[in-house]
């Protein structure tokens, strides 16, 4: 992976902590909400939880009711960053991800996250990655061979078989199209 180090993704568990001043500003300008919202809030911000791995992310919150959501690499159909005015001012972004699952809505949003940017590239890479693979290396008699013998290999053996094609069919066409007796 050129210019992201899956280590310094692998390490996000948390969100930062200014998701929780954003959390704060949220409830204040809920006014009458303010009961209800910054509790909810608070918690979900203490019990929010992250993992990134080889197989895929994993995100988790919740006290009385837990949730938690797994996607593998493969799963993963477009990634969307998203900042709102406070946001961009704390300096957060939220990591949008939807999958194929026929909702219109982001399969999982990663909140929180400073490093926005390393985070979507990497997981571009993970989801191409995981939709093409890496090439395996073709191996002939013993030895590796790069895409252009390999391409040349395959038109070989291509020709041999349409030779072999074409002798058969001018035998078959000598003996009548009976074929032998």
């Amino acid at each position: 992976m050129t210019g992201v180090n899956p280590e310094q993704i692998y390490s996000i568990t948390r969100p930062d902590s200014k998701l929780l001043t954003l959390y704060i500003i949220r409830s204040i300008l809920a006014l009458p909400a303010i009961l209800v919202v910054l509790p909810v809030s608070y918690f979900k911000y203490y019990t929010m939880r992250y993992r990134f791995d080889e197989e895929g992310i994993a995100m988790s919150w919740g006290l009385l009711w837990r949730k938690e959501i797994n996607l593998t690499y493969a799963r993963i159909q477009d990634i969307h960053v998203s900042r709102g005015l406070i946001e961009r001012w704390l300096g957060l972004a939220t990591v949008q991800i939807q999958t194929a699952s026929g909702s219109g809505s982001a399969e999982m949003s990663i909140v929180g996250i400073l490093e926005y940017e390393l985070l979507r590239d990497f997981l571009y890479t993970k989801m191409r990655g995981a939709r093409f693979g890496e090439p395996e290396p073709t191996i002939i008699d013993g030895s590796e061979i790069d895409s252009q013998q390999e391409d040349d290999a395959a038109t070989l053996l291509l020709t041999e078989i349409r030779d072999e094609i074409r002798l058969l069919r001018q035998r078959q066409s000598s003996t009548g199209g009976g074929g032998e007796q």
